[in-house]
């Protein structure tokens, strides 16, 4: 309250009353910097409290005030405490460069240079070592040393323990990091009196560690000369990696001993010759190990080792002519072997169908198709399946679709949701109506018929078939003009078929063909059905789907919507405008083309007599008069679209017209050169 006041006289009384000492310090401490300047010393001098507030504002980390305060003549003997105090506070906060200032005016460059050492910033701490505390700079030396002996930085650390003239560190250093012929170096050249000493060290670290490298065999080569052979034994026993990393003197030493053994000392020989086999194949000499097993007669682990080193014709042998038990495991082994390095060529040589899964787990197709060849219909329909599934599943349909071509189709069950999921990706993806994707349906329509041959009562493959040959001779059409119907002909049959299709784009396919050429009201029913299927797949149902405007068709209702649109956004607005416009013209009927029958034109079946139509093996359409018949089989044709497509096959030329007849000719007899039809 007398603070908000001004009234620091009576706040000051009030704190001293009732706070204590510590509360009236505070209020004046606050009281005093409202004061600044001289009027603030002078206030803190008349209450006695000057000393304080210069403590209290150097703990409260309010610095500049504590130096402004000690301006007075009685406080100058504060202000090193007080720059060491700010020092500290300046090295907390990471404040480095300020630190060193107020380290260096505290008179207390030994701390800065300990904060720089502290942090490894080396050049400042041998700046200010070297300017201010020269005392310091073996210690900052020291510290550099120490961090490149912990980075194994040798070379340098010996450098700065020199200029830091404390060579028996560095010693010391070399010592503790087993370093002892660098350690033997720095004693000889910079403390020679101290050089019995160290190489005694170091005849006890040897000592400690069984080591001397090969110092080591002077005994053993000593025992041996005297015939001292069990002792020879132990001393080239004790070569082990520990003194040196020369895996083949160790190699050498070791074999040594199990010569010397199995010659001099029988009793022994099975000892060493385990102790020999173990030690070696901890340093991968597994074909050495091998022997040494054998040496004494332990086959099994002889075999194992044999194995592990990849020797496997002398795994076999010591299979066949000592332990046969083991010779199925031996070659058990050898094709785990081979599938682990992948040699799948090796494999299939020893167990075709494990090279064949290596080759196909490799991806190494072509090379799996072309061995698998060799093993019959049965391997073969295997591995191209499973190559077929993984196309598919990397979003390859064309290249699926390839590999039945190149090598058929099989009537096993197993394989049947494969070709599904073919056709479903090659509807979603592949185009209804461009000429370029002619190659991918006639391909697909041969895949299937040859499918079909071997299924002839599978209806679901037989439908499929002729969604692929409808959709041949769909694009087949396009560009030439004079095949225009004949193109939206198929296309409209294909809507017999939307059960299997992806039904949106069947539609917007259908709708985009008959409006080509003129068809507006078949158009409009077809586009008005697209839109409504894009309703449904944005509703993730077809329960509000309108199936009046096939209510007399056999065009199913029962269809699949897919996850998402088929037909993009921008063809689905464009569809979408001009089925609004249409819809304004009177001469554009939402109905169906009817044909002499009274039925929908494009439907097989009469809805009035339930009487099923033949198909026209080219558009799909019924047949119902001016027909021409096949010999062969009961397949017929409508004779105008017939007579059309085999003229404009004539003057186009057209490759794509002329692997249709040639299909046809191969399913029903048709000829593949036909002229035109008069009866």
């Amino acid at each position: 309250m007398y603070r908000v006041a001004d009234m620091w006289d009576d706040a000051f009384r009030v704190a001293k009353q009732h706070g204590g000492a510590n509360a009236a310090k505070q209020v004046a401490y606050v009281w005093s910097k409202t004061l600044g300047g001289d009027s603030a010393i002078r206030l803190l001098l008349k209450l006695g409290l000057l000393e304080q507030c210069i403590d209290y504002a150097a703990e409260s980390g309010a610095f500049p005030y504590a130096f402004e305060l000690c301006k007075h003549q009685s406080m100058t003997d504060k202000l090193p405490d007080l720059n060491l105090k700010q020092a500290m506070h300046l090295e907390d906060e990471g404040k480095f460069a300020e630190a060193e200032t107020s380290f260096i005016k505290a008179s207390r460059p030994k701390e800065a240079v300990l904060m720089y050492v502290h942090c490894q910033d080396w050049d400042s701490a041998q700046r200010i070592a070297e300017a201010h505390d020269p005392a310091s700079v073996p210690d900052v030396l020291v510290g550099q040393a120490r961090v490149a002996f912990e980075s194994k930085e040798f070379g340098k650390a010996e450098t700065f323990l020199l200029r830091a003239e404390r060579p028996e560190l560095a010693v010391k250093f070399y010592k503790d990091s087993a370093h002892w012929e660098d350690a033997l170096r720095l004693t000889q050249e910079y403390l020679p009196h101290k050089l019995q000493l160290i190489q005694d060290e170091y005849e006890s670290y040897l000592a400690s560690t069984s080591g001397g490298g090969e110092d080591m065999l002077t005994p053993a080569k000593t025992w041996e000369a005297n015939g001292d052979y069990s002792r020879a034994i132990d001393a080239y026993l004790k070569m082990t990696v520990m003194q040196t990393t020369d895996y083949a003197l160790l190699e050498e030493v070791w074999y040594k001993a199990l010569e010397l053994a199995l010659k001099f000392v029988p009793m022994k020989a099975s000892h060493v010759g385990t102790t020999v086999a173990e030690r070696l194949a901890e340093i991968s000499r597994f074909e050495s190990a091998g022997e040494a097993y054998l040496s004494i007669e332990r086959y099994k682990e002889s075999i194992d080792a044999f194995i592990l080193g990849d020797k496997w014709d002398r795994a076999r042998a010591v299979a066949r002519e000592h332990a046969p038990q083991f010779e199925h495991r031996v070659e058990e082994e050898y094709v785990e072997s081979l599938k682990r390095g992948g040699k799948a060529e090796e494999l299939a040589n020893v167990d075709v169908i494990a090279g064949l899964d290596l080759l196909a787990n490799r991806g190494q197709w072509a090379k799996c198709l072309q061995t698998a060849e060799n093993e019959g219909k049965e391997v073969l329909n295997k591995y191209v399946a499973l190559y077929a599934a993984q196309l598919l599943q990397d979003g390859q349909p064309i290249q699926a679709l390839g590999v039945f071509t190149q090598y058929g189709t099989s009537d096993n069950t197993a394989n049947f949701n494969l070709y599904r999921r073919l056709c479903n990706d090659m509807f979603l993806t592949e185009s209804f109506s461009s000429l370029t994707a002619f190659k991918t349906w006639s391909a697909l329509r041969d895949v299937l018929a040859a499918l079909v041959e071997k299924l002839p009562q599978n209806k679901e493959f037989f439908s499929l078939l002729q969604c692929a040959h409808l959709l041949s001779v769909r694009t087949s059409s396009a560009g030439h003009k004079q095949l225009f119907e004949i193109g939206a002909k198929s296309a409209v049959s294909l809507l017999r078929y939307t059960n299997y299709l992806i039904p949106d784009k069947a539609f917007f396919e259908a709708g985009i063909a008959c409006r080509a050429i003129g068809w507006n009201n078949m158009a409009f029913v077809f586009l008005n059905r697209f839109l409504d299927i894009c309703d449904a797949i944005e509703d993730g149902s077809t329960d509000m789907l309108d199936h009046s405007d096939f209510s007399d068709t056999d065009i199913p209702y029962d269809i699949v919507l897919p996850e998402d649109y088929s037909i993009t956004e921008e063809d689905r607005e464009e569809a979408k405008e001009w089925v609004l416009a249409v819809s304004m013209d009177q001469r554009v009927q939402q109905v169906l083309n009817t044909d002499e029958r009274g039925c929908y034109e494009g439907s097989l079946l009469n809805v009035h007599n339930n009487v099923t139509s033949p198909q026209c093996i080219l558009t799909g359409y019924p047949v119902l008069r001016g027909e021409v018949v096949f010999k062969n089989t009961s397949s017929v044709a409508n004779k105008d679209d017939w007579n059309v497509y085999v003229m404009a096959r004539k003057v186009s030329h057209s490759v794509e017209c002329q692997d249709v007849l040639t299909y046809l000719q191969t399913s029903t007899g048709a000829p593949a050169n036909p002229s035109y039809s008069f009866n």
